[in-house]
């Protein structure tokens, strides 16, 4: 990714960087020779990839809620960035029914706060707000959604998601449209997997700690189908469209964007468990329970996104097959449990697909 070097000593504002997400772009941001300011809450994951790698080191961390605009301004209020990059949100579906209100004031006004403090910022060049393949009002529909078909949203995390879309267009249209001024975009990914969640409820940190523990894994819908990505697969295509941004292209790219995987990345939960099992590396692999949950809160059926828009004015693609992305992701973890390092071993993994998408 060629392109990428735009971003070489330039300072992003990074929200939401110690979290799984956010280490990874850290790291790669780092890799790039960018500047990078982080601003989020504590790490709450000891064996997380942001702890695990020693990335402290790297960028300017600062912790704040965004929930909280005193806060933050006190955190970042000296901070000029050329990029923001705001990743920091309540993540979590299962999450969002134990606490509807707090998700949406992390996921909407903390999107409202930070692009505040964005506009403060007199070099600020690019905006890119992330949310979720959740945003959209999902019909259960076969093929994948498009960046033109409407947000919505049944749970509260997936209806935060869709309002902090419109929150995003309100904010291009009232005050990002200066002639020569900054440019705003919002990006929506698949179900992203890789080395260093270990979050609750979800699928691969699951996995992990039944392998690892010699447990059994309960899946509460095997039938669900998703569309299934490394993590460095979107965030490759952040750093495409940032690079772009900051280039003679901003207004025509300031939009939103699918960074979705090829169809053979879509696939029910229950088939990535069982392939995760088959070619799992370590020392045993969990028992495999996929007994539909009766009692499990409502999520999406079938969801897949289409990022043509993507492949045909970006020039991004996905380069990892989904057998290739589980060998990336086990290989993460087993690393981990071997006591590696494991900022090698995170940095190896972007310069192997840096290669690949080269």
């Amino acid at each position: 990714m060629t392109t990428l070097s735009a971003l070489s000593g330039r300072h992003v504002l990074l929200t939401g960087h110690t979290g799984f997400k956010g280490a990874w772009l850290a790291l790669w941001l780092a890799r790039l020779g960018a500047r990078v300011t982080g601003v989020a809450l504590p790490p709450d994951q000891p064996n997380g990839i942001w702890t695990a790698a020693r990335l402290d080191d790297l960028v300017d961390s600062r912790f704040a809620d965004i929930r909280d605009p005193a806060a933050l301004t006190a955190a970042i209020g000296d901070v000029d960035a050329d990029v923001v990059i705001h990743m920091a949100a309540q993540p979590l579906v299962r999450a969002s029914y134990a606490d509807p209100v707090g998700t949406f004031a992390t996921n909407v006004m903390g999107t409202a706060h930070v692009l505040e403090a964005a506009r403060r910022m007199p070099s600020l060049r690019a905006a890119i707000v992330v949310t979720s393949d959740k945003c959209y009002d999902n019909r259960e529909w076969v093929w994948g959604y498009r960046e033109c078909d409407p947000m919505g949203g049944k749970d509260p995390y997936s209806a935060s998601k869709g309002c902090t879309e419109l929150l995003t267009a309100s904010w291009r249209a009232s005050f990002f449209q200066a002639p020569d001024g900054p440019r705003i975009a919002s990006v929506r990914a698949g179900n992203v997997i890789g080395g260093g969640d270990w979050s609750e409820d979800r699928l691969i940190p699951d996995f992990m700690r039944a392998a690892f523990g010699d447990t059994e894994l309960a899946i509460r819908n095997p039938r669900s189908i998703r569309p299934w990505q490394h993590v460095l697969e979107p965030l490759g295509g952040y750093l495409t469209l940032a690079a772009g941004m900051l280039g003679p292209e901003a207004d025509q790219l300031a939009d939103g964007w699918n960074f979705g995987p090829d169809p053979g990345g879509v696939a029910d939960v229950g088939h990535v468990c069982q392939m995760l099992c088959d070619r799992w590396p370590g020392q045993g692999s969990p028992r495999l329970s996929l007994a539909q949950s009766n009692d499990a809160p409502h999520e999406a059926g079938v969801l897949r996104l289409d990022s043509t828009k993507a492949a045909s004015r970006l020039g991004w693609r996905p380069r990892l097959a989904l057998e290739r992305t589980l060998d990336i992701t086990a290989a993460w973890y087993v690393a981990q449990a071997r006591g590696e390092d494991m900022r090698d071993v995170s940095d190896h993994q972007i310069s192997t697909y840096e290669g690949a998408a080269a």
